[in-house]
């Protein structure tokens, strides 16, 4: 009986392959794209040795330590060593959180909606599903790893050779593995998928919080986390094998460790019990609102404390960026240069664009929770009493603009509370604050768009994220590449003002809020106009 267990394991994998052959390119080309215009950025960056040298002392920071890692190759900080010091783990994480989506899309997700009870309904194996989306992610991970040792090869930088790329390529793709089989044990654990998702990135989190604390006060507890083990690879230095296969071998435990789970529950069923609803709802309940707040709760939370910590990361290196920022020249282009201010003082605008950018990004993700809820048929529940579509949409609307409100708050209440305990000259915390929330009319116009796409073509919705990273690429990087200011004005972003070295422009603010609206006016007509579920 047991040989019959994987049964048409090849044939789910290729169905999963033909589901997914448009996002799979796309996180590999993303990966392999974004690494090798990194490591071309550090060549123009850093002209010399001197300038290398200035930002491996800066990395020593306990800070920046906690963010990346600890430091190697320092005393020789060639381009390979930083390039592989400075994005090897967060490439790891990202890296992680793709596999983690893919396993838990493919397991609970499709078990949850149904698909599974059809797939074994026909001629497959109990543990075919499980091991095919595993398969699949060895396979996505080893050519993610080829994809970026290659690229990263054909760069021709002295310092990063053929061995080095492997090692980097490798310790990614080892990072892949590892969460992918994470992801399918937390699936088997839970009966739904939000749960396994949920526990999934919880265990992300965990390891990369556990590396922090350890990189930052004893090492003996960094080992406790995989993610500090692959930095242990020191790519393009000394280029270590054994980090990656001991990474290999503990995700070969938990693939195993899965699929036995996995042979032994039911279908539709976790390890632990979804736990017993109260007989009457809270009055919180009563309303879509209210819904809509209890269902998005936990992901506010995360993000809330994501945003406040990146505020912190931020503000605890600010001590000692005036003194970085006078060494390289680059990095001023990056800054609008006015008399009167620091260095350090025309840095927040940037920190605060990038800050705003990613709290948008859970503002889009309340508002896009609407067509997910439609996808699975949830909808028509609440439409079907006496909700109408508007009161449903409003209440989205209020649950995106209050998520943006706090991370904004957030995200600056860490850049302050930081960044006044490592600066000589405090900030005042009115005018961060200030300077974060100038930035929420045009997260609101983000939302407004969102909205629009979500009233008239629901399948287009997920090109917001591509209008998202377009105004990251143009508010962060045009002052390198010198963009003309009209490049600037094509997302809302570039119509806020830079505070501190600018006033408030209250008339753009207007102009944006009321851009906004009218999205949001187009957008509710058009979700009143057209079928739900379609």
């Amino acid at each position: 009986m047991n040989r019959h267990l994987f049964d048409g394991t090849g044939t789910l994998m290729r169905f999963m392959l033909r589901r997914d052959r448009l996002r799979l390119p796309i996180w590999l080309l993303s990966f392999t794209a974004v690494t090798a215009i990194i490591a071309l950025t550090f060549v123009g960056l850093y002209q010399n040795a001197e300038e290398r040298q200035a930002m491996a002392q800066t990395l020593e920071n306990p800070a920046m330590v906690a963010m990346v890692g600890p430091g190697y190759g320092i005393t020789n900080y060639t381009v390979g060593a930083m390039t592989a010091h400075e994005m090897l783990l967060i490439t790891a994480v990202v890296v992680g959180l793709m596999s983690i989506l893919l396993v838990i899309r493919h397991t609970r997700t499709d078990e949850e909606d149904g698909r599974i009870e059809m797939v074994r309904s026909l001629p497959v194996g109990r543990l075919a599903n499980v091991s095919s989306i595993l398969l699949l992610l060895i396979g996505v991970n080893v050519v993610l790893a080829l994809l970026v040792a290659g690229s990263l090869t054909v760069l021709s930088i002295d310092s990063i050779d053929l061995n080095g790329s492997l090692i980097y390529g490798s310790a990614l793709g080892a990072s892949g593995i590892l969460f992918a089989a994470i992801a399918a044990l937390c699936a088997q654990l839970f009966s739904n998928a939000r749960s396994a998702l949920g526990l999934s990135i919880a265990v992300l989190l965990l390891m990369y919080i556990t590396r922090a604390v350890g990189d930052v006060t004893n090492e003996t507890i960094s080992w406790f986390s995989p993610l500090s083990w692959v930095l242990r690879s020191e790519a393009f230095v000394n280029n270590y094998w054994w980090p990656i296969l001991l990474t290999l071998a503990v995700a070969f435990l938990f693939m195993v460790l899965a699929l036995y789970l996995n042979a032994i529950r039911d279908l539709d069923s976790g390890f632990f019990a979804s736990r017993g609803g109260k007989e009457e709802a809270s009055t919180l309940l009563l309303s879509p609102f209210g819904l809509v707040f209890r269902l998005q709760r936990t992901g506010l939370i995360s993000w809330g404390v994501g945003l406040l910590l990146i505020g912190i990361s931020y503000g605890s290196i600010l001590g000692e960026l005036e003194s970085f920022f006078d060494e390289i020249e680059l990095i001023q282009q990056l800054i609008v240069k006015v008399e009167g201010f620091s260095l350090v003082e025309q840095f927040i605008p940037m920190l605060m664009s990038v800050m705003a950018i990613l709290g948008a990004i859970p503002a889009l993700m309340a508002i896009l929770k609407l067509k997910t809820e439609e996808k699975n048929d949830r909808l028509e529940h609440i439409l079907s009493r006496a909700v109408s579509r508007n009161h449903l949409m409003v209440s989205y609307l209020v649950m995106a603009i209050l998520s943006g409100v706090i991370m904004l708050s957030l995200a600056s209440l860490g850049l302050g509370i930081a960044g006044n305990a490592v600066m000589e000259e405090k900030f005042s915390m009115g005018m961060l604050y200030g300077a974060a929330l100038a930035y929420l009319p045009a997260i609101c116009v983000m939302i407004g768009l969102t909205v629009v796409l979500l009233g008239w073509t629901p399948r287009l919705t997920n090109g917001i994220w591509l209008y998202l990273a377009f105004s990251f690429f143009v508010i962060y990087l045009g002052g390198l590449f010198q963009f003309p200011d009209w490049v600037e004005k094509l997302t809302p972003f570039g119509f806020v003002a830079k505070m501190p070295i600018e006033e408030m422009n209250y008339m753009n603010a207007i102009v944006l809020i009321g851009v906004a609206m009218v999205f949001v006016v187009v957008g509710m007509i058009g979700f009143n106009r057209r079928d739900i579920g379609k």
